[in-house]
């Protein structure tokens, strides 16, 4: 089955460009672009605060500023300017005051600015970095998290790493993991909840017992904890599981008094809970669940909770009928009549908004097509939001609920887009494995001549449960590729998400068969659909699952000319030993090595080393704990041994991304270099 999609995007100038003044888009071009991340809306719905962040080449990092614009597109405005991190604005209830988290005093606090003139000031004073700052409603408190040891004053925890801080000795003990997680090694401190009552405080610690993070490391936020309408309860989302935390994602829900108390438990499934979101009237929590336990992309539903007794029913997102039609909500908001649910979900390579019935459970797209996020509510049943896509970066619109045209109410990278040319994207279906109807994109060269042949780049997303879909990523951005002169390819295989769990699901014990066989057959549709590739010049490019199905095709094929693989595991056997998340090879094989052996040698890289041939370019971060260093050390050892011709490109400050601004510069020249040697060079014909 054949189908094809055009979608042009938001972009200020045509694809194929050739003014003068514009330029085919770079690294240069994605790292100059601004980042608008958490929109607020004022509690008159007039005004939208959000945070900016902006690439500092000279400093090495991004730097953070706050803007305020208005929902109707008619003004934007920056607010600070300070060399400090400005970050997390939330509006006071009086519409004209916002708070916001800022470095400027030297640790991370609580600050506050009245817009209509004057300069910060300074509201908290904590011992600790203060984060994922909230407001109560009415405005009357703060809640936030500090990182403490549990059971212990956030004074004192200050005081014991103070102390740490001055040992002559450098070693660590431990007694149970995680010892390490993602970039950072433990040093037993928890993030926990804290109300703070205005204009003054104390912080009370709202979980001081708990030996449990909320919001969860390394990546949770505020949407783990919310504040009742009437501000006297707190319900935040926990794993309090203790030695099993490694191998758990058994996050439950916890309320507990805004004065303080101790927390109750509301939940008790063994799988995770999270998001809780109180309706405008008080009566209702809605928050997402996933059924399976251990399970990290299991399907997401609503749970809709009656405060007064506990009585629970459950509300899918489905967007038709069968196995493929449900969906997982990735965030949502209520709609201010209480009727509807709003929220974000993959959805056949799109990330849409939704808009799902509270009472029937039907749900309709209102915004199909991009990578939407953040939906918040605004006055007249609209909606704001922020959109992404293929053709250029986050930018926020407005939309009315019930569908319709949208409206621009941001404009920041306007002239930045404007000056670079980007390569069209094609959506299309085939035939891949088992049968099923598979995704792809296809990436147009920038300034593309239907009479010309190119050489491609194969990207392989990670995961895997992920997608490569219509989005503006700045770490695998397509256009990179499109405007060094290459067509791109992206296959969302089976294990991809946004297509029915089912079609997620079917990865497991199953790396390297299904996925294997839709890349294989994607790219055979591929170089028949599309004239312009040249079939001898065809590189193949994943990092994390990505890298490890390049070194699962380097032990299976040799139809690539080369392989770019980063963080990608060598040998999963070993990997499981490594990693800290356990919960994810423990599912994704079937249990543990010693309980499935086979599982973890069915489809592992290091068994067909002997088959390698293909040059590969080998990237890998010394900070990344989730693939640690060593799989990138043993591939390129076994390359090196095999006499194979290959690089190491290695980042001794970097995690399981590439995050420094000059370290992304340097990935992009040295894999697009590393392309062109044997794609485009002398290297190519030789071969």
């Amino acid at each position: 089955m054949h189908r094809a999609f055009v979608f042009a995007g938001v972009v200020l100038v045509s694809v194929m460009a050739q003014a003068a003044d514009t330029h085919p888009f770079s690294v240069q071009d994605m790292l100059a672009m601004d980042r608008i991340s958490d929109p607020q809306v004022s509690p008159d719905g007039r005004w939208v605060a959000f945070t900016v962040s902006a690439t500092d080449m000279d400093a090495n990092k991004r730097r953070t500023d706050l803007y305020v614009a208005d929902v109707r597109g008619t003004e934007t405005r920056r607010l600070t300017r300070d060399p400090a991190a400005d970050t997390n604005p939330r509006w006071a209830a009086d519409g004209r005051t916002l708070y916001f988290l800022s470095t400027r005093s030297g640790s991370q606090q609580v600050w506050q600015m009245d817009l209509q003139g004057g300069e910060p000031s300074q509201i908290t004073h904590e011992p600790l970095d203060v984060e994922n700052l909230e407001i109560a409603p009415g405005g009357k408190g703060l809640v936030f998290s500090m990182a403490v040891f549990p059971n212990v004053t956030p004074q004192e925890t200050a005081s014991q790493v103070e102390e740490r801080s001055k040992a002559k000795s450098s070693g660590r003990l431990y007694d149970r993991v995680f010892v390490r997680h993602w970039d950072a090694w433990s040093d037993g401190t928890r993030n926990h909840v804290f109300a703070y009552a205005l204009p003054a405080g104390p912080a009370r610690d709202l979980m001081p017992a708990m030996d449990a993070d909320c919001p969860s490391r390394p990546f949770g936020g505020s949407e783990e904890f919310v504040v009742s309408p009437d501000g006297a309860k707190v319900v935040f989302s926990t794993r309090d599981v203790g030695r099993e935390e490694p191998w758990s994602t058994n996050f439950d829900l916890y309320e507990v008094a805004f004065a303080g108390g101790a927390p109750k438990k509301l939940t008790t499934s063994p799988a995770w809970d999270t998001q809780p979101r109180f309706s405008p009237d008080g009566k209702t929590l809605a928050y997402l669940a996933m059924d399976r336990p251990g399970f990290e992309a299991d399907r997401f539903h609503y749970v809709l909770r009656n405060v007064a007794t506990g009585a629970e029913r459950s509300v899918d997102l489905r967007v038709g009928a069968g196995p493929r039609g449900d969906r997982s909500p990735s965030e949502f908001t209520w709609s201010p009549d209480g009727r509807e649910l709003w929220s974000c979900a993959d959805h056949l390579g799109q990330h849409p908004i939704f808009a799902t019935d509270v009472a029937s459970g039907r749900t309709r797209l209102v915004v199909a097509s991009g990578t939407t996020l953040a939906p918040r509510a605004l006055a007249g049943g609209r909606i704001l939001y922020g959109m992404h896509s293929l053709q250029g970066p986050t930018e926020l619109y407005a939309v009315a609920a019930r569908g319709g045209a949208a409206t621009r109410v941001t404009h920041l990278n306007d002239a930045r887009v404007a000056a670079a040319r980007f390569g069209k994207s094609e959506q299309y279906t085939f035939t891949g494995a088992h049968g099923d109807s598979v995704y792809a994109y296809f990436v147009y060269p920038t300034d593309f001549e239907p009479s010309r042949k190119y050489p491609l780049a194969f990207l392989v997303h990670g995961g895997p449960q992920g997608s490569f879909g219509n989005d503006f990523h700045y770490r695998w951005n397509p256009q990179a590729y499109a405007g060094a002169g290459y067509a791109v390819l992206m296959v969302d295989f089976h294990g991809s998400t946004g297509y029915g769990q089912d079609f997620t699901d079917a990865i497991r014990n199953d790396w390297g068969g299904a996925p294997y066989e839709d890349l294989m057959k994607g790219l055979d549709d591929a170089l028949d659909r599309f004239e312009c590739i040249d079939r001898d010049r065809i590189g193949a490019l994943g990092a994390s699952y990505g890298g490890y199905m390049i070194n699962w095709i380097a032990g299976n094929t040799d139809r690539f000319k080369t392989l770019v693989n980063h963080d990608g595991t060598f040998d999963e056997r070993m990997a499981y030993f490594d990693t800290e998340e356990l919960w994810f090879p423990e599912w994704e094989h079937g249990g543990t090595p010693w309980q499935n052996p086979e599982a973890y040698a069915k489809h592992n890289p290091v068994t067909r080393v002997d088959r390698w041939k293909t040059p590969m370019l080998v990237v890998h971060g010394a900070k990344d704990f989730r693939v640690v260093e060593t799989q990138g050390l043993a591939t390129f050892n076994a390359l090196q041994r095999r006499g194979i011709p290959s690089k190491l490109l290695y980042f001794p400050d970097e995690n399981h991304w590439v995050l420094k601004p000059q370290n992304s510069k340097l990935w992009h020249e040295t894999v697009i270099g590393w392309l062109d040697q044997w794609l485009k060079g002398s290297a190519t014909a030789a071969r």
